[in-house]
């Protein structure tokens, strides 16, 4: 079964650091919203990995969101807000869907925030 528009029932804030001139060097600054979309979510995987004795979980999260002149200039170095998750942006690619229809977004964000 394909992916199809009223499987996109969650909304999504994109958002994106703007370089900043520290006087040191241009460094990213906080990051803003730059755009809200319809998404799919499908969570892909979850687990636990220990360091310095603290546990901390994480959950791989597949973002399927149509394909527009924004959603195609997304890249890893923004984020995804969603139901109060910041989410790391770790790969962009066309959906198998077919060119120019949909985008997927693979993030990871903690699960214990």
């Amino acid at each position: 079964m394909g992916m199809s528009a009223s499987k996109l029932d969650r909304r999504i804030t994109i958002t994106r650091a703007e370089l900043v001139d520290t006087g040191l060097g241009m460094e990213p600054g906080p990051y803003e919203p730059i755009g809200t979309v319809w998404a799919h979510r499908a969570d892909v995987s979850d687990g636990e990995r220990f360091a310095a004795a603290q546990v901390q979980a994480t959950v791989t999260t597949r973002f399927t969101v149509r394909s527009s002149e924004f959603t195609r200039d997304i890249d890893p170095a923004d984020r995804i807000l969603h139901a109060g998750q910041d989410f790391n942006i770790t790969g962009v690619k066309e959906s198998k869907e077919g060119r120019l229809q949909f985008i997927e977004l693979t993030a990871s964000a903690r699960s214990d925030q």
